[in-house]
């Protein structure tokens, strides 16, 4: 893989800026923006990218800060996914408060956000409380956006129960967008001050990068990776204004920055130091570009990977109409298309031969894995196993220089299995999908060598490609994530079921 990012660099500058612009307060709240564990968008557009950056930077700084993490109550009830891990954002909380746990990071507390009584939400606070978390409840914000003199009173941010903190950074973080994190920073702002002390508010938002230009392609696939959220990247027209200088922004930050800076000096009672939304971010993403080119490759490779899954996410009725012609646009404004990703024109190609072979109008069910290598492999699916399995088995053979021929896994060991599946388990279908083949393949290279060798070039295929001409499962797509493969699937459903 070609590196286009200094990882190094830019966990030596971040740390640097945060800590310069803590000396400016008894205590600074640090809204993180994006994902703070498994930063896949940010990996895969700067190569080189950390995908844990942000947790490493604050396992830099754990001595100086906390972690405050916020869910908004609608969300729990809504039992809202998080697309990446496929998981609800609750069990997200929990899976973050242990991550940050085993980086030594103090947990202070879970925050109930804009929460009215939901009963989901009431049970999720019953869990965490049971398990020793500190939970607190925070409500709509009356007069909020708009009533300054409401939104900053007993009234409004008043009404919140003040978080108690020790540290002099408390970072502030959330399962996904919308999660309530900038009502948190400010309604602890409203209290630190009201007690007497200099606190301060500052944004981590990695994307979009505020010192690439407008039109860059990392900036674009930003756009892409958020267009269910309707986000547009524009000029920062305060901070031109105000410094003669391009700074980019999206849209959101750049129409409440008014309102937001009058809360702040409402709260503070003095002007802000901040004379646009980019001076209230420390984001020095930008500064760990060493090679742009690349960079521009990679983004534009992941507007491609964005419009494949904003196509099956709008196919399956997860999205709106409006959100896949979105990311449409973004695609033809690059003149970008579908075969420009390699795998997708392979995996097209194997379906249509096996189409012929059959002599069928029926969906095939075909895959390409392009490793970073440049081998492609492809796969197809039959009664046995899915096409995932089938062409991670073609890779790794290849790997370990075992003929296609040659069966790693005994017939032995693969009957109990689908007799288990289909008779006790009551599957209608016996066909193994990824996750068993590797675990079947791991108990045959108990006795056998060849696929003990098999099974250690599964390393191999971190970092590789795959396209899928039909909607892959869930289960299957976590499979390849953990393996380290980006896949993307044509919006088709192997089959005209509805639930099986």
């Amino acid at each position: 893989m070609k590196i286009g990012f200094d990882h190094v660099k830019y966990l030596e500058e971040q740390s640097k800026y945060i800590l310069e612009r803590v000396n400016n307060y008894d205590k600074l709240y640090l809204e993180f923006g994006g994902k703070l564990l498994f930063d896949l968008h940010a990996k895969r557009v700067l190569p080189g990218f950390d995908e844990n950056a942000k947790i490493k930077l604050l396992h830099k700084l754990r001595d100086k800060a906390e972690i405050i993490i916020c869910v908004y109550a609608g969300d729990i009830e809504r039992n809202k996914i998080r697309g990446d891990f496929g998981i609800t954002y609750d069990i997200d909380v929990l899976r973050l408060i242990d991550d940050l746990r085993s980086y030594d990071l103090d947990v202070n507390s879970v925050v109930i956000t804009r929460y009215s009584g939901q009963p989901a939400a009431s049970i999720f606070i019953n869990k965490l409380e049971r398990r020793g978390i500190k939970v607190y409840k925070h409500s709509k914000t009356k007069g909020y956006p708009t009533d300054v003199d409401t939104i900053v009173s007993d009234e409004g941010y008043g009404k919140n129960p003040y978080i108690e903190t020790t540290k002099p950074i408390v970072v502030v973080t959330a399962p996904g967008p919308g999660s309530g994190k900038l009502a948190t920073c400010l309604s602890q702002l409203y209290h630190e001050y009201k007690n007497g002390k200099v606190a301060g508010y500052s944004k981590f938002e990695t994307f979009p990068v505020w010192n690439v230009p407008l039109k860059h392609p990392l900036n674009i696939a930003y756009e892409a990776a958020t267009a269910d959220l309707k986000d547009v990247n524009m000029i920062d027209s305060f901070h031109f204004d105000y410094y003669n200088k391009v700074a980019i922004n999206y849209n959101r930050d750049i129409e409440s920055f008014p309102v937001l800076k009058r809360i702040i000096e409402k709260i503070s009672g003095e002007e802000s130091e901040y004379k646009s939304p980019t001076d209230m971010g420390v984001n020095r993403v930008g500064f760990g570009i060493i090679d742009d080119e690349v960079v521009k490759e990679a983004s534009k490779a992941e507007i491609i990977r964005r419009y494949f899954k904003t196509a099956c996410e709008y196919k399956k009725g997860d999205v709106d109409k409006e959100t896949f012609e979105r990311v449409s646009l973004i695609m033809n404004e690059l003149s970008l298309k579908e075969e420009d990703r390699k795998v997708v024109v392979k995996a097209r190609e194997k379906a249509k031969k096996v189409k012929e072979q059959k002599d069928t109008n029926e969906t095939v069910r075909a895959i390409a894995l392009e490793t970073e290598d440049g081998n492609i492999f492809t796969g197809k699916a039959t009664e046995i196993m899915d096409e995932t399995s089938a062409v991670v088995l073609n890779a790794v053979k290849h790997y370990a220089n075992i003929d296609h021929e040659i069966h790693l896994i005994s017939p032995l060991i693969l009957e109990p299995i689908r007799c288990l599946k289909k008779e006790n388990l009551a599957y209608k279908k016996a066909a193994l999908n990824c996750e068993e083949i590797l675990m079947a393949l791991s108990i045959c290279a108990a006795t056998n060598p060849m696929a003990q060798v098999a099974l250690s070039k599964l390393k191999n295929l971190k970092g590789a490609q795959a396209h899928s001409t039909t909607i892959i499962s869930n289960n299957n797509e976590q499979t390849f994530r953990k393996l380290g493969i980006d896949i993307t699937c044509d919006p088709e459903y192997p089959t005209e079921n509805l639930y099986y």
